[in-house]
């Protein structure tokens, strides 16, 4: 007779977790900044396989010496092996173009604070069934290739934002710098985010129990931050392989080749390995502390209302504690009144009698 098979049954939890999960499907929200021309939309268009701008109009020079940072947010439905993904790229055109980039960075941080507020005001509800996650889970900023390090307008950002959000730093166009020059400008990017006490997403460590394989690839994406990276909408025939690259005169620059660019490994870990902790990590650490500065004051104004509430009240107690004297103290003045009112009467009477007296005195001597 076979043995019985006395198992409960949660082992199939994650089964079912993973079916609602997958029936449901997946929100991701990512924030793309950085200044005109660095090739933003090619990057996203590449990590994601659309074409998110077709339609986009680039701004002549003398249009941008003006023109103010805006929000732009696109969403498209990604499905792949019947796993669903509501992908929206929240992009800041107009980001640094301007004169003065001094208010740049206050149109990211609004519109941060915004989708936090909002998911707030939606999770403080009464219906909490179908609440819209839109807040933003990753921010890509673009680093120039030119130059040796971090800019000014740079570090005033990311110190605004590395609070709110994940921050992932990209060197755009790497393909113009060499080997070396990539190395000491990542060096120094690096350094200058210490010497600021900026924090960018901090990969999280491996289980013991991972495989050797999962680690390896783990190190490979933290030694390669900040990441540089080459972006290409067009697809070239390379002896007969299709590549997606750029052609120069020289030679042809494979955006999937780790040789030529750590496109692969950024988009590694944003779809493949590190998405949900992105989210988690903004949902644990970002929104949290929101959410608490948003509870402190609230609490806060209560206790300011109630104590106004409290100084009303003994306001008006001391106005009529103040009325009431007033009332007695007009009364006693009333009654002063009438006794000398009185008295004055009983001296004219006193006086009347003593006339009389002296009258009547005159009269019988005579």
């Amino acid at each position: 007779m076979a043995d019985r098979d006395y198992s409960i049954g949660f082992a199939t939890l994650p089964e079912q977790h993973y079916r609602k999960s997958v029936k449901r499907g997946f929100q991701f929200t990512l924030m793309v900044v950085g200044e005109t021309g660095l090739g933003k939309s090619t990057l996203i268009n590449s990590l994601f396989l659309t074409d998110l701008y077709k339609n986009r109009v680039i701004p002549n020079v003398e249009d941008r010496v003006e023109k103010t940072t805006k929000v732009e947010k696109k969403t498209l439905d990604v499905e792949e092996k019947g796993v669903k993904l509501r992908l929206s790229i929240v992009d800041t055109p107009g980001f640094g173009d301007a004169i003065n980039a001094e208010e740049s960075w206050k149109v990211c941080t609004a519109y941060i604070d915004e989708q936090y507020r909002q998911y707030f005001a939606d999770e403080s509800g009464l219906n909490r069934r179908n609440i819209q996650d839109n807040r933003v889970h990753c921010c890509l900023y673009f680093v120039p290739p030119y130059g040796h390090s971090l800019r000014q307008m740079d570090l005033e950002l990311m110190r605004r934002l590395h609070r709110k959000v994940n921050i992932v730093v990209v060197i755009a166009k790497a393909d113009t710098l060499t080997q070396n020059e990539l190395k000491v400008l990542k060096e120094n990017i690096l350094n200058d985010l210490e010497a600021n006490g900026i924090q960018t997403y901090q990969f999280p460590d491996c289980d013991s129990d991972e495989d050797e394989e999962f680690k390896r690839q783990d190190e490979e994406l933290k030694a390669s931050v900040p990441f540089a990276v080459v972006g290409s909408n067009t697809i070239l025939d390379i002896a007969g392989k299709k590549v997606r690259g750029r052609q120069y005169p020289w030679g042809v620059v494979d955006v999937e080749n780790p040789a030529h660019s750590d496109f692969c490994k950024l988009r590694t870990m944003l779809i493949s390995t590190h998405m949900q902790d992105l989210k988690d990590t903004t949902q644990d650490v970002h929104y949290e502390n929101f959410r608490a500065q948003c509870i402190s004051q609230i609490a806060q104004q209560g206790l300011r209302q109630e104590r106004g509430k409290l100084k009303r009240d003994s306001i008006s107690s001391q106005s009529e504690s103040i009325t009431e004297t007033d009332r007695l103290l007009l009364q006693k003045d009333e009654e002063i009144r009438r006794m000398q009112d009185m008295l004055t009467q009983m001296q004219e009477k006193l006086k009347t009698t003593h006339l009389t007296d002296l009258k009547k005195e005159t009269i019988i001597d005579v």
